[in-house]
């Protein structure tokens, strides 16, 4: 008999990267009693208690989906915390399969933005209810009404049905905790936002007579427990040490829960039992995939798995066989990379992992460059040293014609820079397709471009603009192949030996491009140690030193200044690289190579290349 859990709220938090989502939870948290004690710039325990990762907290985004809880009026309402980034996509479908509702949150004064569309889209096609709240409403910049008109645009293009088009804003200043339905008339608390989540998101729906279901929507791991299963009760109800059975794509595993947890603020609770509707920690289960069916060993049945998009973008992975490998790293060996990706696919479903033909090599796919940056990030961190080749996308063919995905591009810069915006992404095969000039000087474009266009023009983009310019994506549709056209119009200068950078080379060097070491750095044959002004690659001696003899001249022995170089980053790493180069990863530092290190073998490959041209 199905029945409504009325004591239970699933809700995930939907925003654009930067609206003020993870300090607008901090402040519910406070207000629910979970988090106690005055806000304090300097205190973590109390500033976004979401973001847990180190790089989180870092980049100011959110990575991974996570749950928490909070009790209002003797109802549990439980959190997903899903990012705002399109290429963490896998995270917001995993987040979304556990909710009944969500909180669409948007900035005052950019409104909707692309991810936000993203995950909203994904939302209203599984009929989850929405709450709108508009937050930042004391920007000096604020368009308040525009934006609630643009949110609604924004449903009825994404066809959302009448319930989903009948609802009220509520008006936030989410750094302060205040809210309500009417902008000039803000309270001091967030009651309004509790009380519309108990009436406006709908109960979780189950049978309790049925045998118990569950699907597994996220994993996680600790050293007492093992493997944790996490997901919503569908039907019925879990015990501890109840005999269930574990249904993944092919195979059936018997199981034995061991323990059962449910979210209580931001904790784990240990309970006994657990009901439909509610989101459970189960241990004991160790052979466990995301979308895997746990349920009732008497009446095993399926529920549908947990399907992704498909990954748009792929990388190459190997071992560092460079002179300095094993120096800095400690898990150097293919077995151990090959392990450290395997468990990611276990944890990100948008992760899928190839292992081809050639040795030590490993063929990594996802949802785009960013996300492939924030694995090679984290792994570095984790003592890993390796070595990656250029992102490239993956194209399709359907009936003997080459299809490659199309990203719909959303550009908000100030109107002098609209131009050089369009050319830059018109020779990269772009189409612009609408301007916006609503925003007092700034304009908005809306370009339709292919998604190998994207890889690298970030920091073009950021440059054009003068570090003002704000661009977001996701992907549209696969299209046909709209053509080559250049990535890069600079080459590389390569060192030609081992040694370490001398002050004196590198001066001598600078007139020649940008470089990228700086004195004192070990550097090896096959090195990228600059990028050059032109567009061919030079091979030279960085390592050269000053000749002394006992002739002495007025100005002679000047030191030598050189120009500050900029750390290398892993975006711009991967950005920067073409396809016959790769980066070095390692915990301490970041280079640029050739695939092929050795001059004379690839001089000869040029050669070859010439000839059969």
């Amino acid at each position: 008999m199905k029945k409504s859990n009325e004591k239970i709220r699933n809700i995930a938090i939907i925003a654009h990267v930067d609206h003020g989502k993870t300090t607008l939870v901090d402040n519910m948290f406070r207000q629910s009693g979970v988090l106690s004690g005055a806000h304090n710039e300097d205190n973590d325990g109390f500033d976004r208690v979401l973001d847990s990762m180190d790089l989180e907290r870092e980049r100011g985004i959110t990575i991974a989906a996570k749950n928490c809880s909070v009790n209002y009026k003797g109802v549990k309402i439980n959190i997903i915390d899903t990012p705002g980034h399109a290429d963490f996509g896998g995270e917001v479908e995993r987040g979304l399969s556990m909710v009944d509702g969500a909180i669409l949150l948007v900035d005052s004064s950019e409104g909707p933005l692309p991810q936000t569309r993203f995950v909203l889209e994904k939302a209203l096609k599984l009929g989850l209810g929405i709450i709108v709240v508009i937050n930042k409403i004391d920007r000096k910049d604020a368009r308040i009404d525009e934006v609630r008109n643009e949110v609604f645009d924004l449903l009825i293009d994404l066809d959302a049905d009448e319930s989903q088009l009948e609802l009220i804003p509520l008006y936030a200043i989410g750094r302060d905790g205040c809210l309500s339905d009417d902008p000039e008339n803000l309270r001091d608390d967030l009651t309004i936002l509790f009380d519309r989540i108990l009436s406006d998101i709908k109960p979780p729906v189950y049978d309790d007579e049925a045998p118990f279901q569950m699907l597994v929507s996220d994993l996680g791991y600790s050293d007492y427990l093992g493997r944790l299963a996490i997901g919503k009760v569908i039907n019925g109800v879990v015990k501890n040490a109840e005999n269930l059975v574990c249904i993944g794509e092919t195979l059936r595993r018997p199981l034995r829960v061991s323990q059962i947890q449910t979210y209580q603020g931001l904790s784990l609770t240990v309970t006994e039992e657990a009901h439909g509707g509610d989101i459970v920690v189960l241990s004991g289960i160790e052979d466990v995939k995301i979308g895997d069916t746990i349920c009732d060993n008497l009446a095993p049945e399926a529920l549908p798995r947990l399907r992704v998009d498909e990954p748009t973008v792929f990388m190459k992975f190997t071992i560092n066989d460079g002179p300095l490998n094993g120096r800095e790293g400690k898990n150097v060996q293919s077995s151990r990379i090959r392990e450290r990706l395997m468990r990611e696919t276990l944890l990100n479903v948008a992760i899928q992992v190839e292992e081809p033909d050639e040795r030590d090599s490993f063929i990594v796919k996802g949802r785009g460059e960013f996300q492939m940056a924030i694995l090679i990030e984290t792994m570095r961190r984790e003592n890993f040293e390796f070595c990656v080749g250029r992102p490239q996308v993956t194209y399709r063919y359907e009936n003997g014609e080459k299809l490659e995905p199309i990203e719909k591009l959303i550009v908000d810069c100030e109107e002098q820079f609209m131009g050089v915006v369009t050319e830059k992404l018109s020779l990269r095969r772009g189409t612009l397709e609408a301007v916006d000039t609503s925003s007092g000087g700034r304009v908005r474009l809306r370009f339709s471009v292919p998604s190998r266009s994207l890889i690298g023009y970030r920091d073009i983009f950021l440059t054009d603009t003068k570090g003002t310019g704000i661009m977001s994506s996701w992907l549209e549709k696969y299209e046909p192949y709209r053509g080559d056209f250049p990535m890069r119009f600079t080459g590389s200068i390569v060192a030609d030996r081992m040694g370490k950078a001398i002050p004196y080379a590198i001066y001598n060097l600078e007139p020649r491009g940008k470089m990228f070491v700086q004195p004192g750095d070990s550097v090896y044959e096959g090195m990228i140690v600059g990028e050059h002004a032109k567009d061919n690659d030079i091979n030279v001696n960085i390592c050269k030193e000053k000749k002394l003899s006992n002739m002495r001249a007025a100005g002679k022995d000047e030191n030598v200044v050189v120009t500050k170089v900029k750390p290398m980053t892993v975006e711009r790493a991967i950005t920067f690289i073409r396809d016959d180069e790769m980066v070095e990863i390692t915990p301490l530092s970041i280079r640029l190579r050739k695939a092929i290190l050795s001059s004379q073998k690839r001089h000869n490959i040029e050669a070859v290349k010439k000839k059969l041209n």
